[in-house]
């Protein structure tokens, strides 16, 4: 017997229409490019999104072609989310600091058909246009006043394309499964890789990240996602926001602390979303000027591990939740939320930590398993780790037009290996362990690199910190810790040392700590630890 209930499709545009609807006067507010705090509200972004959507008709868009963007988050990208995802085509989210080989890979792999770009990335544009031919043009997203001059060919500027565009839309009805969006992995090793995510997995998706488990948005949230709208989705807030009804700001090119800062206190900011690099500026920050976080209520922090003294920091000293989460470009991209449970938060404040540093449970929609070298699953004890695996309704069953990556990262049985090693404890908390490449192993031991690095961050005078694998005569491998000193300061390596020693097991201790200026990070913010590999192969420990 089948249910007799209504089969409408979950699509992208439901989203915009249902928060013009009935959440037509909250704000979205955006630091411009070109300098000024942009205001409109939910019902004025929905008549913009429609005449956008009719420009692009003007232009010969059509359903399944390709629209790629290079732009902050801002209105007229959150606009380009909608309008074309709405009208059958979809939106390639571009991630700006990818090597410009690899930008120029991605459009000629994705056949994008137009490239929408913020002023900021033009000069970029220009340095990979003779290698993206296939490209018809290009939308500068600004007004006339502010086009830049250029070289490059079929130039149109975003603000002269809409202005006569009809304000009303006749939206297609799209089988809900059909593509709306894409995003290509960073592309560490090999080719970049595209994720190809259709309008029901990204409802879903917003759906399964609104609750309070997970992001708790409503219609009282006013929310700060700096998790850029180039790369995987912006988290899905660009439409759980909308579905709740949540104020959206947008902090636009400027990612120093000052301006987060005047975002947060100016617009009474009550959650906001990032990698652990943007949160390590905004905590400087308000250290050298003493100011406080009034109205921020909860952080949710992901891209990377989370290190103890950065939430201790926040909660201690600002009385703002961090909410730790984990999740990848395949998955839309969230897939735990380190929510506690009631009874834990009754538990000592050092046993609540412990919980706090781990990735969280799997939301719903989420299956997670972790397996070893055989592939049998192993038990959730807390103890035993190995590949984690997830599946679900917004994780991605291949890659696009990539038979060789998709069969090295997809399960016969459809599960997708996510290269992280982790552990999964009894009460659902997973734990990244490392990335199966960056484990070292000393003397048939394992030692996680990224435990190593965010137990020394918290050492007095050190910024930040990479662990990696140098190899040994006797044990094969041991650790080397590579360690960027805060502003002013300068630790030593018996400092760092001494730090560690009691907080890890003995046969975890670095062997020797060198300091550098800067690390090399990914186009994600994660620290690259191939590059960093790279620049040490020929360092030789002490104890070697």
């Amino acid at each position: 017997m089948q249910g007799l209930m209504m089969e409408t499709p979950l699509l992208i545009t439901s989203l915009i229409k249902h928060a013009a609807a009935n959440h037509g006067d909250t704000e979205i507010v955006s630091r411009s490019v070109e300098g000024p705090i942009h205001r409109y509200t939910y019902a004025d972004s929905y008549v913009r999104i429609q005449k956008l959507a009719n420009a692009l008709a003007g232009l010969g868009v059509g359903e399944e072609d390709r629209i790629a963007t290079l732009a902050w988050n801002g209105y007229r990208h959150f606009e380009l989310y909608y309008a074309v995802s709405g009208m059958g085509a979809v939106c390639h989210t571009i991630n700006p600091r990818l090597p410009a080989d690899q930008i120029a890979y991605i459009v000629n792999h994705a056949e994008d058909q137009y490239i929408f770009t913020d002023l900021t990335f033009v000069p970029l544009i220009e340095a990979v246009a003779a290698h993206i031919g296939r490209v018809k043009g290009v939308v500068v997203m600004t007004d006339a006043a502010h086009m830049p001059e250029t070289k490059l060919a079929n130039v149109l500027c975003y603000e002269d394309l809409i202005a006569d565009a009809a304000g009303s839309f006749d939206w297609p009805d799209l089988d809900e499964n059909a593509a709306a969006s894409m995003c290509y992995t960073s592309g560490t090793t090999g080719n970049p890789k595209g994720a190809l995510y259709s309008h029901r997995s990204t409802v879903l998706h917003a759906l399964g990240t609104a609750v309070p488990d997970v992001f708790n948005y409503s219609a009282d949230t006013v929310s700060l996602p700096v998790v850029p709208m180039f790369h995987v989705n912006a988290w899905g807030i660009p439409y759980c926001a909308p579905m709740t009804g949540a104020k959206l700001v947008f902090p636009g090119p400027k990612y120093d602390g000052a301006s987060i800062y005047e975002l947060m206190d100016g617009e009474r900011v009550t959650t906001a979303a990032g990698v652990p690099t943007v949160w390590m500026v905004l905590l400087d920050y308000l250290r050298t000027s003493g100011n406080k976080l009034k109205y921020l209520k909860r952080t949710s922090i992901g891209g990377a591990a989370v290190p103890l003294s950065m939430i201790k920091e926040f909660e201690e000293t600002h009385g703002v939740t961090v909410h730790h989460a984990w999740g990848m470009t395949e998955m839309s991209p969230v897939g735990t939320s380190g929510h506690l449970k009631a009874w834990m938060e009754e538990l000592p404040a050092e046993q609540r930590y412990a919980l706090k540093v781990k990735q969280g449970r799997a939301i719903y929609g989420v299956e997670m398993k972790i397996v070893g070298a055989d592939g049998k699953e192993l038990p959730h004890d807390g103890t035993a780790f190995g590949e984690l695996q997830v599946r679900g309704p917004w994780i991605a069953r291949s890659y696009y037009r990539d038979e060789a990556g998709t069969a090295a990262a997809f399960t016969e049985d459809g599960w997708l290996r996510t290269g992280d090693v982790s552990t999964i404890d009894p009460q659902g908390f997973m734990q990244i362990v490392d990335r199966t490449k960056d484990l070292i192993k000393s003397g048939g031991e394992w030692i996680s690199s990224i435990d190593l690095e965010n137990i020394a961050v918290g050492c007095p005078g050190v910024a930040e910190a990479g662990a990696i694998a140098l190899p040994h005569p006797k044990w094969g491998e041991r650790p080397l810790l590579v360690v960027v000193p805060a502003d002013g300061d300068k630790p030593t390596r018996d400092d760092v040392l001494g730090y560690l020693k009691g907080k890890v097991v003995d046969y975890w201790l670095p062997d020797d700590v060198v300091f550098v200026e800067e690390l090399p990070h990914t186009a994600t913010g994660k620290i690259f630890k191939s590059k960093l590999r790279e620049a040490f192969k020929d360092y030789k420990l002490p104890t070697a």
